[in-house]
């Protein structure tokens, strides 16, 4: 039967050590960190984001400011708003809301944040940063996966590790944080052939595909860490993952519920980022 990773108390264990350095840091220079969060449009899953942000951060002493932007907003107007952040010392962290209204090109937003101050480390050169392995910032999520393996005494050295998904936000820097650790990494998709001959294999699985309970008690092997980084709703608009948690908790060894698992690392991580643009920059 597998021990149950909670993300919850390890998250709640990480704001608490982050603000001691929040309260550290504002003695030494007289001010917080700070970050300004950009959403556009009414999207009610961004909307509920955001407001977790701030909640998170008002938690932890970090200054949050919100700019909220019409659904019509040009990309120019959005390229200038996010130069003038660049450009404002005070402003330490900047983070774009996705998704973006489908008339804004997400890749061009993305990369107009500067690099020192791109708290989701979205951007092309904190991306390319993330693959040599000299990084200032995680993704927040990968990060947050690699905070529930340490802090629950999981060693990845020598491991065969397997990723379900290939996204840029996930899947990628996923495997590439693993590979940093040591481990054997295979990284697989819509289109890798046998997958269950892959995850058998998988001392530590991740699973990330958007696929509700895709993840089932034969694609894993006895004593499995199954990390489970889905976020879906079943067909009784209940929250589940993309792992049959109940069906999989009696065969692996470790295992993340969702929700309370993954979920409350992501914005932690993020926080913690913010705190590390405001060191960097100060």
């Amino acid at each position: 039967m597998a021990k149950k990773i909670d993300g919850k108390a390890i998250s709640a264990a990480i704001r608490g050590e982050i603000c001691e350095e929040v309260k550290d840091f504002e003695r030494e220079h007289g001010f917080a960190p700070s970050l300004t969060v950009i959403i556009v449009g009414e999207d009610p899953a961004s909307q509920v984001y955001v407001k977790n942000k701030q909640k998170a951060c008002e938690q932890t002493g970090i200054r949050s400011d919100v700019i909220r932007l019409p659904e019509e907003t040009e990309q120019s107007e959005l390229s200038e708003l996010i130069e003038k952040l660049n450009n404002d010392a005070s402003v330490n962290g900047i983070l774009v809301q996705l998704p973006l209204p489908k008339h804004i090109d997400e890749k061009e937003v993305i990369c107009a944040i500067s690099p020192k101050k791109d708290v989701d480390a979205f951007g092309y050169e904190n991306a390319g940063r993330i693959l040599t392995g000299d990084f200032d910032f995680l993704p927040c999520t990968p990060a947050g996966v690699m905070e529930l393996l340490h802090r629950s005494g999981i060693n990845v050295c020598g491991k065969d590790c397997v990723v379900l998904g290939r996204s840029n936000i996930v899947g990628k820097p996923m495997a590439a944080l693993l590979m940093h650790d040591n481990g054997t990494v295979t990284v697989c998709h819509s289109k890798t052939a046998d997958l269950p001959s892959h995850t058998r294999r998988a001392d530590i699985l991740v699973a990330a595909i958007g696929k509700p309970k895709f993840v089932t008690a034969d694609m894993i092997k006895d004593g499995a860490v199954i990390i489970d980084v889905g976020i879906n709703r079943n067909s009784e608009g209940k929250l589940c993952g993309d792992v049959d948690f109940d069906g999989c908790f009696e065969k692996a060894s470790a295992i993340t519920p969702v929700p309370g698992g993954v979920g409350p690392m992501t914005i932690t991580m993020l926080l913690k980022n913010t705190l590390t643009a405001a060191k960097k920059q100060n």
